[in-house]
């Protein structure tokens, strides 16, 4: 075979290769950006509602990256304390317990929200995390209140704190956790994520909210 007649073939080559890669490219749309995964609806509602309130109360923030959102809808048997990261579109779920003045009956439902002095009850409403400190239960964060529903949250020592009534062992014995004053109770096991991931002027939004 002439030196021509090689070079033809090998152009032709060339040529059909060309032609087939442009068929793929045109058949196979480019590469997006992978969307945000969420998880479930139940942590796409947490995220979107953590967004919502942190617009809301923005200015009485220092830091918008973790959000906590507690779901008084929920039994105390179930994780309805939730940790929205907002920065990276995850939420991680935990145990909590609400005041025995919410629940006098103690059968595990909030029954009722309370702002006032001496009524040991859960109040709803947005709180800012303060910080740590000393207390009856060990180290445990100071909450202030940010609405007319929960505006009594220092007066009240309305708290984030560790408590045996919370841990999950409670669960096999009982079925539901114990009752706080009023706080925000998380297992002793726990608590370590509060401290590290929603103190230091971070918002916890807590209400009746049926997210699921």
């Amino acid at each position: 075979m002439s030196i021509k007649a090689e070079n033809l073939k090998v152009d032709r080559r060339t040529v059909l290769a060309g032609v087939a890669a442009s068929a793929v490219a045109a058949v196979v749309p480019a590469r997006v950006a992978a969307a945000v995964y969420y998880p479930n609806d139940q942590h796409r509602r947490v995220l979107e509602l953590a967004k919502e309130k942190v617009e809301q109360h923005r200015a009485a923030l220092w830091r918008t990256d973790i959000v906590g959102i507690a779901d008084f809808a929920m039994p105390s048997s179930l994780p309805r304390f939730h940790f929205a990261n907002l920065e990276s579109g995850s939420v991680r779920s935990f145990l909590v317990a609400h005041g025995r003045g919410s629940d006098p009956e103690h059968d595990g439902f909030l029954k009722t929200f309370s702002n006032e002095v001496g009524s040991l009850a859960t109040s709803r409403g947005a709180y800012v995390t303060y910080e740590w400190y000393k207390g009856k239960y060990g180290t445990s964060i100071r909450l202030g209140g940010l609405m007319p529903d929960n505006s009594n949250a220092l007066d009240r020592a309305i708290v984030m704190h560790p408590a045996w009534y919370a841990n999950e062992d409670m669960l096999t014995k009982w079925g539901k956790l114990g009752r706080s004053d009023g706080c925000l109770a998380m297992g002793e096991a726990d608590f370590n994520e509060a401290l590290w991931h929603l103190s230091g002027g971070r918002l916890i939004y807590a209400d009746r909210l049926g997210l699921g």
